[in-house]
């Protein structure tokens, strides 16, 4: 029990003891530099910024044009599988109907009860591989606008110099907290935008 307690109070002096270096030394700034008057100032080059991700993405122009042509693409093949399986539902029942009306021999019942049971298992295969394919679509649709917003942040940082730029998301927290001076969302928003603009008009 004492080994323990040691060990711990030893860990939490190294943590304080990297507190206090990280706070005092340029290591570990993330803050805006403060001027007199006690406000922060704008960030400079060697800061450590970030980006809100969900933000960034939701707000892009070309996201949001590559969503919308996606979810056409879905809605169209979503009512074909209706179409289909709507008709075959009508001819499962008119079949049924037939059935028990009896005016259908064992050889014709046997073959249109085969042809529905081939026509129910294409339909569900045909559902599996479209939703395969909208799934690649939408995983390439967001490889392609992450590829937009990191080659346009390399390209935007060979300019302001910034030490690191972190990321943002509801889902993971890179940032707990900051200074909403170093949030530069905005920013590369409004660049991306103006560029993806620009580059889909020509």
């Amino acid at each position: 029990m004492k080994k323990a307690n040691l060990i711990i109070n030893i860990v939490l002096i190294v943590a304080v003891a990297a507190l206090f270096v990280l706070h005092f030394t340029d290591c570990g700034k993330v803050s805006t530099a403060q001027n007199t008057s006690g406000e922060s100032t704008a960030v400079s080059k060697g800061d450590i910024v970030y980006i809100n991700l969900d933000t960034l993405v939701n707000q892009f122009d070309m996201y949001n044009d590559l969503r919308s042509e996606l979810q056409g693409k879905f809605s169209a093949i979503e009512n074909d599988l209706n179409k289909q399986g709507r008709a075959l539902q009508n001819d499962i029942q008119s079949f049924q109907e037939k059935m028990q009306k009896g005016l259908l021999t064992r050889s014709q019942a046997e073959s249109m009860n085969n042809d529905l049971a081939q026509r129910d298992q294409d339909l569900r295969n045909l559902t599996i591989q479209k939703q395969n394919e909208i799934q690649e679509e939408e995983s390439v649709m967001y490889n392609k606008v992450m590829d937009a917003i990191t080659t346009y942040v390399a390209k935007y940082n060979q300019e302001k110099q910034y030490s690191l730029i972190l990321t943002t998301t509801a889902a993971t927290t890179t940032v707990i907290n900051g200074s909403e001076a170093l949030d530069i969302t905005q920013e590369i928003l409004e660049g991306l935008n103006s560029e993806y603009i620009r580059n889909r008009n020509k």
